[in-house]
């Protein structure tokens, strides 16, 4: 780690926390020197008094505030450290908000917060647990580089984040550069959300492949190159646009294509894993007639010939066939004719058996009345 650029404390209600401050980015930026072009001599800057006309070292230079063209007030270090504010020594705690109400183009540099010393680490720890059980951001306010700031204190892993932030006031207005109406229909936005969402990695920003400074990689290779002696390299030349005027939602499409493209996807997926079903060819309208009319005229047959079975069968309960098709089996049709005999079969058994039942009851029936008409016939000899 860097050394600190800043040591104070942390004014949490009435817990001090003791902290360093220090840098949380670094710049690996190419710096160039400048050059004298006839010699390559070094070009520097040197601090020169106007009214000696000398050199003078860094001990020999103050801060001042010039109030006026021939007025200059003078103030030092030891007077800036005694300023009476309370943030002058701590990053004083002032509120807790939700992240969603700041606005990132307030979130300046980050710097992390280490705590300083043994005493600091409980309650160190103990901020950094309550913020993230509480999903909130600190806002807070300290004295550095000469005037008092906005701080926005946050989690990363296990250390605690300052961000400087700006005032309100320093935020500039977009209003005046915002375009004047334009006319977007509704489609133009669903491509362009369609677009958006063919371009979406969930992943976040984290190993993606452009996620790389390519001007500095480029750069050095330039360098190299030049310090070997060799040629450096040059970026390709690309085909001048034709300077026609593209449809914009030609150029959408064009674009959410390109992205399916680089994303491995093929055409038709919208994203994720797709199911990918087999496109039959389309059929002619000629061929579409012929097949439903064929159809049709296989429906009627084959509904005159299960109107013919029922009628046969003389069943009672007519139940509803299904729709007959074109592909019918032999073997089904040989099942409907089994099923329509044997109903027929039961039918005949049916009325076989109640003649039966009919023709024993008559007997029965007449059996009963022979003796009574034996009995009468007796009697009447008898009374004779």
């Amino acid at each position: 780690m860097p050394r600190p650029v800043w040591s104070g404390a942390i004014s949490f209600g009435l817990v001090t926390i003791p902290i360093k401050v220090v840098a949380a980015t670094e710049d690996h930026s190419i710096r160039f020197h400048q050059y004298h072009l006839e010699d390559m001599g070094r070009i520097r800057t040197r601090k020169v008094c106007e009214i000696e006309d000398r050199e003078v070292g860094q001990d020999e230079i103050g801060k001042g505030y010039e109030v006026s063209k021939d007025t200059l007030v003078a103030v030092s270090d030891e007077e800036l450290r005694e300023i009476p504010l309370p943030t002058a020594k701590a990053i004083e705690i002032a509120a807790f908000v939700p992240y969603e109400s700041i606005d990132p183009i307030r979130i300046r540099e980050g710097y992390y917060l280490e705590p300083d010393g043994g005493v600091a680490a409980k309650p160190y720890t103990l901020l950094r647990k309550a913020l993230e059980r509480n999903a909130k951001a600190a806002v807070a306010k300290f004295a550095w580089h000469g005037r008092e700031r906005l701080g926005l204190l946050r989690i990363r892993d296990n250390a605690i984040v300052l961000h400087a932030m700006r005032w309100p006031d320093e935020i500039r207005s977009p209003e005046s550069l915002a375009p004047k109406d334009v006319d977007i229909d509704d489609g133009e936005i669903d491509q362009a959300v369609q677009l958006i969402d063919s371009m979406t990695r969930e992943e976040g920003i984290e190993g993606a492949e452009w996620a790389a400074d390519r001007y500095t990689e480029a750069l050095e290779d330039v360098i190299h190159a030049k310090a070997e002696g060799r040629k450096p390299p040059r970026a390709e030349t690309e085909e001048a646009s034709s300077g026609e005027v593209v449809d914009l939602m030609a150029a959408l499409e064009q674009s959410v294509r390109r992205a399916r493209r680089t994303r491995g996807e093929t055409e038709g997926e919208s994203g994720g894993d797709a199911d990918v079903h087999e496109l039959k060819p389309k059929r002619s309208g000629a061929a579409r007639k012929r097949t439903a009319a064929s159809k049709s005229t296989q429906s009627k047959s084959s509904q005159s010939k299960s109107t013919a079975k029922s009628a046969a069968s003389k069943s009672s309960p007519r139940k509803s066939t299904a729709k007959s098709t074109a592909k019918k089996s032999a073997s089904e049709k040989a099942a409907t004719k089994k099923s329509a005999a044997a109903k027929s079969t039961t039918a005949k058994k049916s009325a076989a058996t109640k003649s039966s039942a009919r023709t024993t009851s008559a007997r029965t029936s007449s059996a009963k009345k022979s003796p009574a008409k034996k009995a009468a016939s007796g009697g009447q000899r008898r009374s004779a």
